[in-house]
């Protein structure tokens, strides 16, 4: 008899990724293809659906290859996506336009009038302020600004709204994406219409998915045309899936509360599971049965982690790929193993890891990084180490806010592109005094993906059996140093001390950037004319 095997998809940042999967958790083959991000103007972010579907194909067909597998052993599959991605499109799928991506900022001004309507719905983002990455905010920004695509929309669907609707032909959405994002409350009757109304967006809610359905949920089976084109099997269960973080945190066995998530990657984020309503300043949330039901989530996040880090190879790491290539390593390794010679605190630099805003617990888009404490004496490993230690500061800031609303965060469980540096995971467990898990599998999104595939092919009978089946963890445990913690306790408080001082310097500077963009532009046009 031939082995079952399901297969699970994430659409991430920088590409897709495909991974097959035994029943017991076990990846048997694994596909990856990027795509392109257009940042048109500072702070935007946009990507082509047709690469993403281009690239899924590449994924799939490369990931059955690997695997050795026959299409009739893949008994279901399922998704995750970056998330709010905002795709305008035709009933057809046929997209308007590039998506706005997560991580695009344009919506800022939308975010702020948003802020100000002090509505009940904004008890999600803390009674603070709204991130521009919101869904209201974006779709707000595309009908302000872009009010013929907008209205040509028969469809506003999230990046796995769209996905899906590839592969099974129908139009869905998750609760995973929808409470995540979009203000939905499965509890209060779903998208909040007065809310809607009340910012100007009354007319949305045609063009939106009307059929929500849970993670791991069947939608249905692949179509004819679009088994054909990935290669595998018409009708193959198709699992409802959302948010790739989220997904994450059932591919990291966190589905229960009082366990903590670390999912990093181009961001950082830190979830945790509640049995208890938590609306309170700097954290994002409750949101309830956003991953399974009868629990909330409550988030807080970083918009930039590894994508500065990415940020700091490119541009000043020219001479260590030649060296990488030279001695057949890794870059980071190369970078780790400076760093680590570097004691805690970096001799005096902290970083604020603002490159794309902060989005908790400041929720400010209009913040950027800065690099303080520079000297002469500092060389390109101080400024590495010093860019991972700011980011466990803004985690462990978060991690604070958690414990201080009364949320268990004892053990953390980390999935993602950090836990491949040993270095980067200790300053984590150091700076926040916490132990770190590590999964077997790094590839979490796509196990939790997988996971929920199990479930719609009946596999299992709902996704904490799956878990406790597919999910695995490596024997090391990383154990804070108190030594370096003691240490560390500085440094943090003067990262948490530094927003409060700076911001104002750096919306000014943000103002005086863009004034300076505007006045170039009329100077073209005078010149034109």
């Amino acid at each position: 008899m031939k082995k079952e095997l399901v297969m699970g998809i994430d659409g991430g940042t920088e590409g897709v990724r495909v991974g097959i999967y035994d029943l017991s958790g076990k990846q048997v083959g694994m596909g990856i293809t990027g795509y392109k991000t257009y940042h048109p103007n500072p702070g935007w972010a946009e990507q082509d659906p047709n690469e993403w579907w281009s690239a899924l194909v590449n994924s799939v067909r490369q990931a059955m290859s690997q695997a050795g597998v026959t299409k009739e052993q893949i008994i279901g599959l399922s998704l995750d996506t970056t998330c709010p991605t905002m795709v305008l499109c035709k009933n057809d799928g046929t997209p308007l336009r590039r998506a706005l991506m997560w991580m695009d900022l344009r919506a800022h001004e939308e975010a702020d009038m948003i802020s100000r309507s002090g509505h009940d719905a904004l008890k999600y983002n803390g009674y603070g302020n709204v991130s521009p990455e919101w869904m209201p905010c974006k779709v707000l920004w595309l009908k302000r600004n872009e009010p013929a695509l907008y209205e040509s929309a028969d469809k506003i669907l999230d990046y796995s709204d769209w996905y899906t609707y590839k592969l099974t032909g129908r139009h869905t959405g998750s609760i995973s994406t929808t409470t995540y994002r979009w203000y939905y409350n499965e509890e209060e009757g779903g998208v909040p219409r007065h809310f809607y109304e009340s910012i100007g967006l009354g007319d949305v809610f045609e063009k939106l998915p009307q059929d929500i359905y849970k993670l791991g949920e069947l939608v249905g089976g692949l179509t004819r045309e679009t088994a054909e084109e990935l290669g595998l099997s018409e009708g193959t269960p198709v699992a409802r899936g959302g948010v790739d973080a989220l997904n994450g945190m059932i591919g990291l066995g966190v589905v229960q509360a009082g366990k903590l998530a670390l999912i990093t990657g181009s961001s950082h984020n830190v979830y945790a599971l509640t049995d208890k309503q938590v609306h309170a300043k700097e954290i994002m949330g409750s949101f309830p049965n956003a991953l399974v039901p009868g629990l909330r989530l409550v988030e807080a996040g970083q918009s930039s982690s590894g994508s500065t880090i990415k940020w700091f190879r490119t541009n000043f790491c020219k001479d260590l790929e030649y060296i990488a290539n030279q001695k057949n390593v890794n870059v980071y390794d190369l970078l780790n193993h400076e760093a680590a010679q570097i004691q805690p605190g970096s001799e005096g630099l902290i970083v604020l890891d603002y490159w794309q805003g902060n989005r908790s617990p400041h929720v400010d888009p209009n913040v950027r990084g800065m690099i303080s404490g520079l000297s002469l004496k500092h060389g390109r490993e101080h400024i590495y180490r010093a860019i991972i230690e700011g980011i466990a500061y803004g985690t462990d800031y978060n991690i604070r806010n958690f414990r201080n609303n009364g949320i268990a965060t004892t053990e953390v469980y980390a999935a993602g592109g950090a836990t491949n540096s040993k270095l980067f995971m200790q300053i984590h467990a150091d700076v926040s005094n916490i132990a770190i898990n590590i999964p077997e599998d790094n590839q979490v999104a796509c196990l939790g993906s997988a996971i929920l595939a199990s479930v719609a092919a009946g596999a299992y009978q709902n996704i904490e059996e799956a878990v406790s089946n597919m999910v695995r963890f490596k024997s090391e445990i990383i154990e804070p140093n108190q030594e370096n913690h003691e240490k560390y306790q500085l440094y943090a408080e003067q990262y948490r001390k530094a927003y409060p001082q700076f911001h104002n310097w750096m919306w000014e500077n943000t103002l005086i950037h863009n004034s300076i963009i505007e006045y170039g532009k009329v100077q073209k046009l005078i010149n034109l004319i």
